[in-house]
């Protein structure tokens, strides 16, 4: 059986990989990639106590990525256990919340690979441009970070971790999204199942993903519960229940 470092190296084709928990790796035609919110080691049990229940797929120094974001410090979304490794590369450059500037501080990353984004932002990174748009993870996180990623002529909203903002999606509708993303735990700030459902209902994306379940045992999230509310609210929506590692390759 192949690793996923060589399906992923191979893979061809716009393309994004669900990587569990809130992490997504975003694959250009020209085969540039761009992991958002990686958690790829154990480092939240021992931050936290919250034990990692996914398996592992990618070891952090096992594969090169053009460039990273981080859209927020908490240990799943900023693997401290992973960084430095995923940040050694000498062509990775890291896009970060402004609430990572300390744990990027005791890593000892160095600032040249580093790019601290505030809402409201436009980053040109190789193939792919990011706009930084708001989202609500609490008066905690305050500097957290959704994200409108567009490239190869798609469009992926990354709505991160928050709580409804139903205002946002009315504006995000307008921008007729390919691929949406976003948390369906219901605990720590985060939309549950029918929050989640009703902002797909606002937004109309052509694909929509659920994620923040399963890893954590605390955290709470049920996929068949969200597809239920789907169906009550908005029948026509098309779901991925992808499991990690999964490829979807924009047709």
């Amino acid at each position: 059986m192949k690793s996923f470092s060589t399906i992923l190296s191979e893979s061809s084709g716009s393309a994004v990989f669900f990587m569990g928990q809130a992490g997504l790796i975003l694959k250009s035609g020209k085969g540039m990639t761009l992991g958002v919110d990686l958690y790829l080691t154990d480092c939240c049990e021992r931050f936290t106590g919250f034990k990692r229940l996914m398996p592992y797929l990618l070891a952090p120094e096992e594969y090169a990525f053009d460039y990273l974001i981080a859209t927020h410090a908490h240990y799943d979304h900023f693997d401290y256990d992973a960084m430095t490794a995923l940040t050694a590369p000498e062509k990775t450059r890291l896009i970060a919340a402004h609430d990572c500037r300390k744990p990027i501080g005791e890593l000892g990353i160095p600032s040249d690979k580093v790019r601290y984004a505030a809402k409201g932002e436009r980053l040109v990174l190789g193939d792919f441009i990011v706009d930084t748009v708001e989202c609500d993870h609490g008066s905690r996180k305050p500097e957290a970070l959704g994200l409108i990623i567009r490239f190869d002529g798609r469009l992926v909203y990354i709505t991160g971790d928050t709580a409804p903002l139903p205002a946002l999606a009315e504006v995000i509708a307008a921008l007729r999204i390919d691929l949406m993303m976003l948390p369906i735990n219901g605990a720590f700030g985060n939309l549950n199942e029918r929050q989640a459902a009703e902002i797909c209902r606002i937004v109309r994306p052509n694909q929509v993903i659920p994620c923040h379940y399963w890893n954590f045992a605390e955290h709470g999230g049920n996929p068949g519960l969200f597809v239920e509310e789907l169906k009550r609210l908005c029948p026509d929506q098309r779901v991925l229940l992808m499991r990690p590692g999964e490829r979807y390759g924009f047709a």
